[in-house]
């Protein structure tokens, strides 16, 4: 008889075993569950991130053909500027040489006038 107990009570506590195995079980597939969803989640965030960063890569290279154009226009329009700026400075200059040239005719009369004849007055003074 007290073998039949000793056999009764393993029975239970391997009932209340089974039951906690059960439970563990349970536990075990609902975490292989979440470690697959987690799986996925990072698989799908991994794609965005590719994604991301090939977007990237066209955006920086789109930016820097931009500056690269910006850049070469930017040395054009300076080149013109200067070229006008060459070109008005030279016909300022060019206008000053014309007016003086027109001018030497009227500049020689005032530094070599015309000789004036002079005559002398004779009187006679009473002294």
């Amino acid at each position: 008889m007290a073998e039949e107990i000793k056999v009764a009570v393993l029975e239970q506590k391997l009932e209340d075993v089974k039951d906690i195995i059960v439970k563990i079980d349970n536990a075990i597939e609902k975490l292989s569950e979440v470690n697959s969803n987690v799986s996925k989640m990072l698989a799908v965030h991994e794609e965005k991130i590719t994604k991301q960063e090939e977007t990237d890569n066209i955006l920086f290279a789109k930016i820097d053909k931009l500056r690269d154009k910006v850049d070469l226009d930017y040395d054009r329009i300076v080149s013109r500027v200067q070229t006008i700026e060459k070109r008005v400075w030279m016909a300022i200059g060019a206008l000053a040489c014309l007016t003086f040239l027109l001018r030497i005719p009227a500049a020689l009369e005032i530094l070599t006038p015309q000789p004036q004849s002079s005559i002398m007055e004779h009187r006679n003074f009473k002294v």
